[in-house]
């Protein structure tokens, strides 16, 4: 295989892992926050929602590239798996709390997602320290959701 063709094969994988990435949240367009979330009661140190679009778009991308970082090495292997399968959880949760307003059942998805990643994490610092290290913004910011989805929980008693 030529260079210059293995390169513009990882640079099309690396679009395939941005795109593929940026399906999940594309997944609960309709389960978007509004009226019901802006009725619930919220913590002080809530985010305000403009934060949202713009830390979604960094944690994505740099998801998008750690897997990316791993498929150069090990190509489809163990690491990716765990990595579309905290993905499928990251595009399950926005549907549960959001759409079905399921703050506990939130809250459930939510741990077992910290987990995936966090197993996902370690699974790509094994491959590439970069990749790892690439995810932890992503596990301390749903760490920070975990905790927000738990105290909405609790101020909001169904």
């Amino acid at each position: 295989m030529s260079e210059s063709f293995s390169k513009f094969r990882s640079g099309l994988a690396l679009v395939g892992f941005i795109v593929i990435t940026f399906c999940a949240p594309l997944l609960s367009i309709g389960s978007m926050p509004g009226a019901w979330y802006a009725a619930l009661q919220t913590p002080s140190w809530n985010p305000p929602p403009w934060l949202f679009v713009p830390a979604w778009t960094l944690l994505y991308t740099l998801m998008a590239i750690a897997a990316w970082l791993v498929w150069k090495r090990v190509g489809f292997s163990r690491p990716l798996v765990l990595y579309f399968v905290q993905l499928a959880l990251n595009a399950a949760w926005t549907p549960i709390f959001f759409g079905a307003h399921q703050l506990g059942f939130a809250l459930i998805e939510i741990v077992v997602m910290w987990i995936a990643i966090l197993l996902t994490l370690l699974s790509f610092r094994r491959v590439n320290t970069t990749a790892g290290w690439l995810f932890v913004p992503y596990l301390a910011w749903v760490s920070f959701a975990t905790v927000l989805n738990f105290t909405l929980w609790r101020l909001n008693p169904a």
